[in-house]
């Protein structure tokens, strides 16, 4: 069963067909909301809500991306926990698990085909530019994340947020900027082509 019937299916009142567009998009809504949020219980929680959010939105899907279409219902999901946390700290500097011990890394980060000291050195770098994610604005933010990380093109990324090409363009390029000069602080865990950009 293709999407579309899928998504048919499901506006007809069938809960499996949902279920399998939840299973089929679960992993890109997460890592959208991750990102944004940096804290994993938070993103599953504002996952959950998207989905609840797309189930009873699904009448007002009109075609085009059904990936943009629920990548916006995500982010706007995170916008709504955004502005009631009113930007506390989102991301603690060493994770904890739920018993609040300290975590090395997170275990879907983990590749058991790594050597550990590259598997510490990837953990920490993701670690670094989450660091680097939450210092940034929500619409920078945002836009970041679905061109760099999603791998959105710029058309896809401006109708997720809803905004003309050149505000996509504009953000994303302060965007970069801002990241590329917080990341220099964690410069020893660059790749060694990244580590002396923007110097003189």
């Amino acid at each position: 069963m293709d999407l579309k019937d899928q998504i048919n299916k499901s506006l007809e009142g069938d809960l499996d067909s949902f279920n399998q567009i939840v299973i089929e998009f679960q992993n890109l809504v997460y890592n959208q909301a991750y990102r944004i949020l940096g804290e994993p219980g938070t993103a599953e929680d504002a996952t959950q809500e998207a989905f609840i959010s797309a189930y009873k939105k699904l009448h007002t899907y009109r075609g085009g991306s059904f990936k943009s279409w629920l990548l916006r219902i995500v982010s706007n999901a995170c916008y709504d926990e955004f502005r009631r946390r009113k930007r506390q700290p989102v991301s603690p500097l060493f994770p904890e698990n739920k018993q609040g011990n300290e975590v090395d890394s997170a275990s879907w980060l983990e590749d058991p085909g790594e050597k550990p000291e590259d598997s510490l050195l990837r953990n920490e770098l993701s670690e670094a530019i989450q660091i680097c994610l939450d210092r940034l604005e929500f619409e920078f933010r945002t836009i970041v994340i679905l061109v760099d990380l999603q791998g959105m093109d710029y058309a896809s990324a401006a109708e997720v947020i809803d905004r003309p090409l050149g505000t996509v363009k504009s953000r994303l390029a302060r965007a970069r900027r801002n990241l590329q000069d917080c990341l220099q602080s964690f410069r020893e865990l660059l790749p060694v082509e990244f580590r002396h950009v923007g110097e003189v």
